[in-house]
């Protein structure tokens, strides 16, 4: 083995690109890997990504201190190592090659040595007998530089102040040798948190048109998740978090996956499992197609796939983790403007309900569904109309938008998706949708667009956004046959969000299109709920947000807030008129801001009376004290379950102050009790100072496990909260 210091880093036979930037062009000694030594939850600044020597002359690393992937360069490219340096285990067992493509009826294996035998570990010293597969395509060279963003974010509202691109390092390899095709593939290891990001790129360097039938974009042999001689119900999949943004049909990471498969290993042949059926081996993919050819001089991009290596079965540990790689991988989640769906779209119902929001203090009011607004519009009085309205909310800083259905709906038969069994329409995921490569789907994007753009509007409801659907036409322009229509279908709608995304418009979506753009999904509810009597969607409301906040940070998912009736209910399940019900509409206000999540308040109005105003100011003068705390990170500290306290706390060590702590009392009498409330994740080491509300401040000492006993009092049906700062 040779250390860093014996051989130059810079191997001549692997270039740089000059067009990367923002790097050294000199790969870093390894000594200089950041070591583990505080909580990156807590302390994050230490941990940036590099490009670092191996400790072979021809590998590679790219670590953060928390994360390392290690890269054997010859005699081609292969992942060697692949660790979590918080825990110290090995993610990778086995070397794989970097992907694969099927080209023109050929499949190829991209980089990879071959040679290893033993598949349940990874020896160092095996690795310089392996060789390169003369059938897969070769490694050439190799580029660094710091991530690009993969398309723009303009910033137009309240947002913490995240970067984008997300900062880190980037490593693309490049390969060919057997097709006039080259294949790059990249890799982003990204700042202050265990997250790994990887894509493929295809460029056609030939004189005629190549098609793509398929591709894998990651292949990685992993560390078994659960060993187990025979097949159990359901298998423990390898510890590593994985999400594409190839993503839709669900409101959660798990529910809108469509390409991460663990499957078998053939190779393992030493595993427990009698019939070597571990799903041990990653594969990330497309679940059919893409089936697109790529022109001459073409370059053809995947998805993009993230890994991210918990460091703990901790559930809330884990959580915490996912919600800071969405606060950095999609950082526009973070904007969380407090809106109100107004139930009619006539000029004097918005303007009403404009003037309302801006007297006390909402920042957004969406025409709802059923109202009347035509997002597909093409009528220039109509967007004109539109456009005095959003003029007119703007000068009162109020922003604007409407909401629009796209699938489950039935168009015609032209432009329909049609059922692959069939060749009908009708079969797809909400029965019926329209095909987004049909005429009708380039029509609707194409005048989406241009009444937003002309209208000057700033939010889009986006609902039955495209679903996964695939289509058998033949016929229509968007798309050639079934093998490419998803994929098609999907560059389609991530397309338009992104032309959102870079033009400040606000997206209602709910559908998991967060790291394509999109801003908010449901926090997790039944619509029909809200038909329930009062009492009832308080205490379930509470739990949705308790719930959905172990994966959502409070800014990505929406609430329901029914001033009329919805779905039913009569007058036991509506609020209004508001000042006849104020106390099930204050418990409403007083849960969602002090949650940090917003509800779409849908009505005509956000007050009828003086009091009720004063009810709703009160509530959002209370959010925006505290916003920044409130939007930050929750620890879940107890669920409502109706028969006692439930609370959950904000936690934030990067402000003054660290925690906001909020206890419900669903019952009719007081209830006081001593409460042992865990402050590690506030950062605070050894004493915390807590007021409750705004009252007086009490000094605390933690305990060796962070936490401090605070007695908790809470009225019956009411709320207390606590602000904890460091101690003095």
């Amino acid at each position: 083995m040779f250390g860093c210091a014996g051989y130059s880093c810079d191997l001549p036979r692997f270039r740089y690109h000059p067009n990367f930037v923002g790097m050294d062009h000199n790969l870093l000694p390894c000594d200089q890997i950041p070591r583990y030594r505080r909580d990156w939850l807590l302390d994050p600044a230490a941990y940036k990504a590099g490009v670092y020597c191996g400790d072979h002359p021809a590998e590679i690393i790219l670590s953060n201190g928390l994360l390392r992937r290690t890269f054997r360069l010859a005699p081609s490219a292969a992942t060697v190592g692949f660790d979590n340096l918080v825990t110290g285990a090995a993610i990778l067992r086995g070397v794989k090659p970097e992907a694969s493509v099927a080209l023109d009826g050929e499949t190829y294996d991209i980089g990879g040595l071959v040679g290893q035998e033993e598949y349940a570990y990874l020896r160092r010293e095996w690795i310089d007998d392996f060789t390169s597969d003369p059938a897969a395509l070769q490694f050439i060279d190799y580029e660094i530089g710091s991530t690009v963003a993969p398309f723009g974010w303009k910033r137009v509202r309240s947002c913490p102040g995240l970067p984008w691109p997300a900062p880190g390092a980037r490593l693309a390899l490049r390969f060919g040798g057997h097709s006039a095709v080259e294949a790059t593939v990249v890799y982003e290891l990204y700042d202050a948190l265990p997250l790994l990001g990887k894509w493929l790129e295809l460029r056609n360097g030939g004189d005629r048109a190549v098609r793509l039938h398929a591709f894998k974009s990651e292949i990685l042999a992993a560390v078994e998740g659960e060993v187990s001689v025979d097949a159990p119900a359901q298998w423990v999949y390898p510890d590593l978090h994985v999400e594409s943004d190839y993503a839709f049909h669900g409101m959660t990471p798990k529910s809108a996956n469509a390409t991460t498969h663990w499957v078998e290993d053939p190779q393992y042949t030493t595993q427990v499992n009698y019939q070597c059926a571990t799903p041990c081996l990653l594969e990330s993919r497309p679940p059919i197609g893409p089936e697109v050819d790529i022109a001459p001089g073409e370059t053809f991009t995947s998805f993009r796939t993230f890994e991210l290596a918990p460091d703990s079965y901790d559930r809330e540990r884990r959580g915490l983790a996912l919600r800071r790689m969405y606060r950095t991988l999609a950082p526009w989640s973070q904007e969380n403007p407090i809106l109100m769906h107004v139930r009619q779209a006539d000029a004097e119902a918005v303007k009403a309900a404009i003037d309302q929001c801006a007297e006390v203090g909402f920042e957004m009011v969406i025409m709802t569904f059923g109202s009347g607004f035509d997002a597909e519009s093409a009528d220039k009085d109509y967007i004109a109309g539109l456009k005095e309205l959003a003029d007119y909310a703007h000068g009162k800083g109020v922003e604007l938008g409407g909401y629009s259905l796209l699938a489950s709906r039935h168009i015609d038969a032209a432009n329909d998706a049609l059922n692959p069994d069939t060749s009908e329409p009708g079969g797809a995921i909400f029965g019926h949708s329209p095909c987004l490569g049909s005429a009708w789907g380039e029509d609707y994007f194409r005048t989406v667009a241009c009444l937003y753009d002309q209208a000057g509007l700033d939010i889009l409801e986006h609902d039955g956004s495209y679903p996964g659907d695939v289509c058998a036409s033949v016929a229509h322009p968007g798309h050639a046959s079934l093998a490419d229509s998803q994929w098609r279908q999907w560059q389609r709608i991530t397309r338009f969000y992104r032309w959102c995304r870079e033009r400040g418009i606000y997206l209602n979506v709910p559908d998991w299109y967060f790291l394509n753009g999109s801003n908010k999904n449901g926090m997790g509810y039944r619509e029909v709920n809200w038909s329930l009597p009062r009492e009832r969607q308080l205490l379930l409301a509470r739990q949705n947000m308790y719930d959905g906040t172990w994966e959502k940070t409070p800014s990505m998912g929406w609430m329901f807030v029914p001033l009329v009736e919805y779905h039913g209910g009569g007058a036991a399940a509506t609020l209004e008129p508001l000042a006849e019900h104020l106390a099930a509409y204050e418990a409403h206000l007083m849960q969602n801001f002090g949650s940090g999540v917003q509800a779409c308040y849908r009505g005509p109005r956000i007050y009828d009376a003086d009091a009720t105003k004063a009810v709703v100011k009160k509530w959002v003068g209370f959010y925006k004290r505290h916003r920044e705390i409130l939007e930050s990170d929750i620890i879940h500290l107890r669920r409502p379950d109706g028969r006692g306290l439930d609370g959950i706390m904000h936690v934030n060590a990067q402000l003054e102050t660290r925690g906001l702590a909020l206890f419900f009392n669903p019952l009719d009498e007081a209830v006081e009790r001593v409460w042992k409330l865990p402050l590690y994740y506030t950062g605070l080491r050894d004493r915390a100072s807590i007021r409750e509300g705004d009252g007086e401040v009490r000094e605390y000492g933690l305990d060796r496990e962070y936490a401090v006993e605070l007695v908790v009092s809470v009225p019956g049906r009411g709320m207390s909260w606590y602000i904890i700062e460091g101690g003095r």
